[in-house]
């Protein structure tokens, strides 16, 4: 069965995966007469920059994603199917779906990553991601199951591995990930569990890089080190992680860590797309011209995390960051209708605008186009842009709200455990 459309006018434009990516490439040609098929294994939109916040009780998961067909109500020519991508047939311009096979004049990929656990692949299931709403909730289930399960706990052994947390790679997601945690083992978990001892509480951050936030510049690495251990995290660089049994971690210098919860943020991977893994390279990213289109491919193009883009300020592929896939999103969908239209197709630039993170309370750095931040004022640069760039009005007020009510009480809807989860 087939999607395309019955009016053979209007060239039909599939876009697989409603992430940052996609959703703009879907919004900017939903203003072109064209159909757009838009394919996600979810119904909803994530705003991965927040999950962190979701993990550590600080939203819940409707305040940071938004329904698609909402996102298109007005949209007459925009279609939403959620189903899973088997694989792509470009011979017959269809691809192979979990509900039935759907055809296209032009295709558009933005599957985005995966994490991506190296040598830790093989005990993968015993470590926490966090790239989906379902990690954010397992996360957090995880935490506060291990929270109770020390409150019964005789041995004092036992009982630190059930507490302690440490997370695994020192970029923005693991250095916000651990300034949330220190302030919850500060100001929230001490009430919430007044039989354990918090101060036996240890959070650890470990990078194998240098310094933390390698990404960033090194003032930002600074004042985000400096911030971590004013919280009380142990931290610790060059520090390379070799192994994981469930309860220890193994790092390279053989230092022993006891902990039941290590969440993994050290790395991601593009998804592997059946069709196309022959010309899947570098990090498993779909290679793609300077206009975006797939590399062998006229009517194949690729954006965000999976595509291979190269220019000469990125010679080794932009960022996988969620500015870049927006820009890639509304240029592929300005070449596509120039495609369509007979005319010139252009190159891609990407306009860096920085990258931020922040820090618990008052804290955070930010590397931006006009200047570098650091504290209070780049707390606050960073939570009007992340405001600013959810969707749904009621998502932003949600969000504003609830921040502001964290941070006038020190207080965060954390003891929930809506979910039993376990490891595997």
């Amino acid at each position: 069965m087939s999607t395309r459309n019955t009016d053979e006018s209007r060239k039909h434009i599939l876009i697989i995966g409603a992430g940052f990516g996609g959703l703009a490439a879907a919004k900017a040609l939903s203003k072109r007469n064209v159909h757009v098929t838009l394919v996600d294994r979810n119904n909803y939109h994530t705003f991965q920059p927040l999950l962190y916040q979701v993990a550590t009780g600080g939203l819940e998961p409707d305040s940071i994603a938004y329904p698609v067909r909402r996102v298109f109500r007005r949209r007459r020519n925009v279609s939403f199917r959620m189903a899973e991508l088997q694989a792509v047939i470009p011979s017959q311009h269809k691809i192979r779906t979990s509900i039935r096979d759907m055809t296209y004049d032009y295709l558009v990929i933005a599957t985005g990553s995966l994490p991506n656990f190296y040598s830790f692949e093989p005990v993968a299931g015993k470590l926490m991601p966090l790239k989906t709403v379902t990690d954010a909730l397992n996360m957090r289930s995880l935490i506060m199951q291990n929270l109770e399960s020390a409150t019964l706990a005789e041995d004092a052994e036992e009982q630190e591995a059930l507490i302690n947390v440490v997370i695994v790679g020192a970029g923005p997601t693991g250095v916000e990930l651990a300034g949330a945690l220190a302030e919850m083992r500060r100001h929230v978990l001490p009430k919430d569990f007044p039989e354990l001892d918090m101060t036996r509480m240890h959070i650890y951050l470990f990078e194998g890089a240098g310094r933390v936030l390698p990404a960033m510049s090194k003032t930002a690495s600074r004042k985000a080190e400096r911030y971590l251990k004013r919280l009380g995290v142990i931290l610790k660089v060059n520090s390379q992680a070799t192994g994981y049994d469930g309860a220890t971690l193994t790092l390279a210098d053989g230092t022993e860590v006891n902990s039941e919860t290590v969440i993994w943020t050290a790395g991601v991977q593009a998804d592997t797309v059946a069709g196309l893994s022959d010309v899947m390279k570098q990090g498993m990213r779909l290679p793609v011209d300077a206009t975006l289109r797939v590399k062998g491919y006229e009517n194949i193009y690729a954006i965000g995390d999976i595509a291979l883009a190269s220019e000469e300020s990125f010679p080794d592929g932009h960022p996988m960051l969620s500015p870049v896939a927006i820009q890639q999103g509304r240029h592929a969908a300005r070449n596509i209708w120039n495609q369509i239209r007979g005319r010139e197709l252009h190159p891609f630039r990407y306009r860096d605008k920085g990258v931020m993170a922040t820090i618990g309370r008052n804290r955070a750095v930010a590397d931006l186009s006009f200047g570098k931040f650091g504290g209070t004022l780049a707390w606050f640069i960073w939570m009007f842009i992340h405001i600013w760039s959810l969707i749904g009005f009621r998502n932003k007020l949600v969000t504003f709200i609830g921040w502001a009510y964290n941070y006038f009480t020190y207080d965060r809807a954390l003891g929930l455990i809506i979910r039993p989860y376990r490891r595997s």
